[in-house]
């Protein structure tokens, strides 16, 4: 009877790592072509399906860990690094249907920027993802989880500033203040689930070296 080929957890977080990428990408162009909040079902589709394809590989990854004899890492490792990945594939996509519900009218330049750092973290993390097999040789992987980490601070004081401007600036509507507060709460999210991804790749190594 042939043996039952073991399950590549590395390779299943590098796609969702890959998928996170694909949904910045996603939100920065639903940014830039915005017309109306009612004509942004193309994106929000395109984002949902991506998500359900992170699911799916949660779904196997969790399936092989339960029963596998060895994982190459401690068992709740696995699971709670699949399930930081998971969390930045629905914070994305959080901000993206926040915008269609809440009926937004224009996009602030503030909210490109916040965008782009998203885009950066998941960037970094994808690239992290890359040498994560290699966690306790590769030179790169401290790097990119430093980066990571550069990006969600910068993602800190961007939402202070971006608050602080909405707020004394960008307040002549009592709505577009409340709308965009609620929406960079959730931009912010993006980057710090980034950045808790990448704490638990710094501990897993920690505890493996």
């Amino acid at each position: 009877m042939a043996r039952k080929k073991k399950h590549d957890y590395f390779q299943s977080y590098c796609e969702l790592a890959k998928l996170a990428v694909q949904e910045s990408d996603y939100l920065i162009e639903s940014l830039k072509t915005f017309t109306t909040a009612a004509e942004m079902g193309d994106v929000i589709e395109r984002v949902h399906e991506l998500e359900n394809a992170g699911d799916l590989i949660n779904h196997e990854l969790y399936s092989a860990v339960a029963v596998d004899f060895m994982p190459p890492i401690d068992r709740e490792d696995v699971v709670e690094l699949a399930s930081a990945l998971d969390n930045v594939l629905d914070y994305i996509e959080d901000v993206i249907d926040h915008m269609y519900m809440y009926d937004i009218h224009v996009i602030p330049p503030d909210a490109l920027r916040f965008a782009d750092i998203i885009k950066k973290s998941c960037e970094a993390l994808d690239r992290a993802m890359v040498e994560f097999h290699n966690f306790k040789r590769s030179k790169e992987f401290k790097r990119f989880i430093v980066e990571i980490n550069t990006y969600e601070e910068e993602a800190d004081v961007l939402n202070r500033d971006v608050m602080r401007h909405l707020h004394t600036v960008e307040n002549d509507e009592v709505m577009h203040v409340l709308v965009w507060s609620r929406i960079y709460e959730r931009m912010e999210k993006c980057c710090d689930a980034c950045e808790h991804a990448a704490d638990i790749m710094s501990t897993i190594l920690l505890k493996n070296v």
